[in-house]
């Protein structure tokens, strides 16, 4: 199971830190990612780690202000965003993939979280 938490409602311009805390039966794991849904849009790949060599891939809208990284020994991935613009705000989740395949394809993403709403005002 994952558990995501973290989100709520940010100024433009300011910063939140989303936590996705894996947890019950192991099993292999690629990559760890996160995905977003905004209102009346498709989910979107937002940021993806490598779950052994830490390698790490991000989409351009997010690039350079967003931050994914993993603590292997709690079984959890974070999505740090600093500079938080208006069109970031979503439903963001988490996903795991245990193979690897396309970083940014969510079929590659085998096990998802619950969202957790990320609101960014003006």
């Amino acid at each position: 199971q994952l558990q995501a938490s973290g989100g709520g409602l940010v100024q433009a311009g300011g910063s939140l830190r989303l936590s996705c805390a894996a947890s019950g039966r192991t099993y292999s794991r690629y990559a760890m990612g996160w995905f977003r849904q905004a209102p009346g849009k498709k989910r979107e790949f937002v940021a993806t780690i490598t779950w052994n060599s830490d390698i790490t891939y991000y989409a351009d809208s997010v690039k350079g202000r967003f931050t994914i990284s993993r603590d292997v020994a709690k079984n959890t991935v974070y999505l740090q965003m600093n500079s938080l613009k208006l069109e970031d705000t979503a439903v963001y989740y988490c996903a795991a993939a245990a193979y690897r395949g396309t970083y940014s394809d969510q079929g590659t993403y085998d096990n998802w979280g619950q969202g957790t709403q990320v609101t960014v005002s003006s």
